[in-house]
C-alpha cells in the first residue's frame, strides 16, 4: 500500500504540474481527492489492516491528500493571477449592438415560475447565508442526522452556512404565512461537489411547496408531469423511485429519460438513460409541527427542482459546467437572443 500511495502521489504531481487552465485542475482534484478516488479505496481497506498498519498507512494518506490539496491550492493561485493580468475592462466604451440576453437557467427558472403561479403558487425567498435551524432543524435534520453527510456544506467563519438547497425557504414561508400555503422558492444553492459532466458546486434550484387539506401523492404527480411538459413542449417519460429526505414521508427521486441522449445513455446520465432530476414527496409530520402547522389537519407535498439541469435538458447542453463558466460563444449556442 505504501508503494501505491507514493505512485498516486507522483502521478498527481505530474498531472497538477501539466494542467494549465482551472477545469484541468479541479478535473485532478477530483480524480485523486475525491469521494471515489484511489486514496479513497485505500483509506476504505484500513479496516483490514493490524494497528501499527493502520497507523502508518493512514498517516500516510492524509500526508498525501494534505500534500495534493496544497499543490492544487498553489496551481489554481497561479492560474488566477494569471487571467487576471489578462482581463482589462475600460467602463467608458461605447455598448456594441450585442447587448447580451438572459442565460439559459434563468429563462427556465421564468418559464417554471410562470407556470406555477398560473395554478395559484406565490413567490418566496430566502437568504444564501443561512443559519443551522432553517438549513437543517427546521427540515428534520438534527446535527447527528447521517443526511448531513450527503450535503457537503460550505462553513462560514461566523457560524453561518452557504444553504445547500432552497428548503429553507419552505419553513420561513409557514412560519410566515401558515396554511393553506402553495409557494415557489428559485434560488442559488452551494455544496462542496466533485466537480464533473452533471455536478457544480454552484447550481440553481426552485422549491415547490402545497399545505392544504386532503393534499395526496397524485396532486404532486400532476403538477411535475404539466411542468416538464410545458417547458420541453412534449409529453416527458418520468419515473419516481423510493428515496430518503429527511423533510419527506414518503419520499421518492423523480427521474426523467435523459433528453441529451433519448435514454441511449452518455455522460451527462453517467450511462443509464435517466437523470435524477427532482426529490420530492409528502412533508413530514414534524416539519409541520416546527412551524406550527397540526399535521392532523393539514397535509402537503414538496418538490425541490434542479433549474440548471432543466436548462441543460432544454438547450441540450452536455456539460454541466458550461452554464458558469462564461463564455459567452458556448452560451450563444443555445439560440437564446
Amino acid at each position: 500500500m505504501i508503494e501505491k500511495l507514493n505512485k498516486i502521489r507522483e502521478k498527481a504531481k505530474i498531472e497538477i504540474t501539466e494542467s494549465n487552465d482551472e477545469q484541468s485542475v479541479l478535473k485532478v482534484k477530483s480524480t485523486y481527492l475525491g469521494k471515489e478516488s484511489e486514496i479513497s479505496e485505500v483509506m476504505k481497506q484500513l479496516k483490514d489492516l493490524s494497528i501499527d498498519e493502520k497507523k502508518i498507512i493512514g498517516k500516510l494518506s492524509n500526508e498525501i491528500k494534505n500534500e495534493i490539496s496544497d499543490l492544487i491550492k498553489e496551481k489554481l493561485d497561479v492560474i488566477e493571477a494569471k487571467s487576471s493580468k489578462k482581463v482589462s475592462f475600460d467602463h467608458t466604451l461605447p455598448v456594441d449592438k450585442d447587448t447580451g440576453s438572459l442565460h439559459p437557467v434563468t429563462v427556465v427558472a421564468e418559464e417554471v415560475v410562470s407556470i406555477l403561479k398560473k395554478m395559484g403558487f406565490i413567490i418566496v425567498t430566502g437568504p444564501e447565508m443561512e443559519n443551522e435551524y432553517y438549513n437543517f432543524e427546521g427540515l428534520n435534520v438534527a446535527k447527528n442526522h447521517p443526511a448531513r453527510d450527503m450535503q457537503d456544506t460550505y462553513w462560514l467563519e461566523n457560524g453561518k452556512l452557504l444553504r445547500t438547497h432552497t428548503s429553507p425557504c419552505q419553513v420561513r414561508a409557514m412560519e410566515k404565512y401558515g396554511a393553506p400555503l402553495r409557494i415557489v422558492a428559485p434560488g442559488r444553492c452551494f455544496r462542496n461537489e466533485d466537480l464533473d459532466a452533471s455536478h457544480e458546486n454552484t447550481f440553481f434550484q426552485l422549491e415547490g411547496m402545497v399545505i392544504d387539506k386532503e393534499v395526496s401523492i397524485n396532486n404532486l404527480i400532476y403538477v411535475m408531469k404539466n411542468i416538464l411538459k410545458d417547458i420541453y413542449n412534449k409529453d416527458v417519460e418520468v419515473r419516481l423511485r423510493p428515496g430518503f429526505f429527511p423533510f419527506v414521508e414518503p419520499g421518492f427521486e423523480l427521474d426523467i429519460k435523459c433528453l441529451i441522449c433519448d435514454g441511449k445513455g452518455c455522460p451527462t446520465c453517467k450511462g443509464s438513460g435517466w437523470v435524477e432530476l427532482c426529490p420530492c414527496g409528502m412533508v413530514h409530520p414534524k416539519v409541520l409541527e416546527y412551524s406550527g402547522i397540526d399535521p392532523n389537519v393539514y397535509s402537503g407535498f414538496a418538490f425541490g427542482i434542479g433549474l440548471t439541469r432543466m436548462a441543460m435538458f432544454k438547450y441540450n447542453i452536455a456539460d454541466i459546467r458550461v452554464l458558469n463558466s462564461g463564455n459567452i460563444n458556448s452560451l450563444k449556442q443555445t439560440g437564446i437572443e
